[in-house]
């Protein structure tokens, strides 16, 4: 969504006329949550992160939209590794501040079990930290661990991957090795691996869905249970700084 989104209006036509059985937002502001959640019958959210700005934190949300009923949730709870940063990420953080960026807290995932007419079916809503690549697998391994492998999947989000040689200066200045900006393929190729062994496959593989970062940051992975009739990046970005993903699936 982009937390300071300012064509809401948009963002919120585009929802509503998507057509979408299922959809997840991420970064989605607390005071346009209501209008979100109205647009379809079920909805659960969660506190995805508060940032902490001088005049007063800002929450953003998870936001699971259902046409089908949600039996349950449940919140995943996320490290926020403030007290793992080196000095020069507190520096870098403070630089930053001039760009919108502030320290965080209360970082969480989500995950929704649906009802869906073929049966349940889970749904787990994932934003990886803006970090470094060993941290935001240890937050994909934690949240893989809300998954029934026997239950037919979906893991959505924005991974923060980043893979081109032009933007992976971020991995050590945010707390990462040297080895994980010269070797900016390497996350990538790791966390695909992950995604084989967890029987997840990646209906996007090899898309751009961020224009400055040119890498596959957002991900639509889902179980062995379905087969992708369509996977796509859509052009509009309604107010966001990513393009949204669309996946149109059936039960194999």
């Amino acid at each position: 969504m982009y937390f300071r989104n300012k064509r809401l209006d948009e963002a919120l036509a585009f929802v509503r006329e998507s057509g979408a059985d299922i959809f997840c937002l991420q970064e989605v502001p607390e005071h346009s949550l209501e209008a979100f959640t109205a647009l379809y019958p079920y909805h659960t959210e969660v506190v995805e992160m508060e940032r902490l700005f001088p005049e007063r934190p800002l929450a953003t949300y998870s936001v699971v939209l259902s046409r089908y009923p949600i039996r349950q949730s449940a919140t995943i709870p996320l490290d926020d590794f403030q007290n793992r940063l080196p000095f020069r990420t507190h520096f870098f953080i403070r630089a930053m501040m001039l760009f919108g960026w502030s320290r965080i807290r209360n970082r969480n995932a989500l995950s929704a079990d649906i009802k869906t007419p073929s049966g349940l079916l889970r749904v787990l809503t994932v934003h990886l930290t803006l970090s470094n690549p060993t941290w935001r697998l240890e937050e994909f391994e934690m949240a893989m661990l809300c998954r029934d492998p026997a239950l037919p999947t979906i893991v959505c989000g924005d991974f923060n991957i980043l893979e081109r040689p032009h933007i992976t200066l971020i991995n050590w200045l945010a707390g990462g090795r040297v080895s994980d900006v010269l070797r900016y393929t390497r996350e990538r190729t790791v966390i695909e691996k992950r995604f084989v062994e967890h029987k997840l496959t990646n209906a996007l593989a090899g898309s751009s869905t961020h224009p400055i970062s040119r890498s596959q940051l957002d991900h639509i992975l889902v179980s062995e249970h379905f087969a992708t009739q369509d996977a796509r990046v859509l052009s509009e970005r309604y107010g966001s700084d990513h393009h949204p993903i669309r996946v149109d699936l059936i039960s194999s």
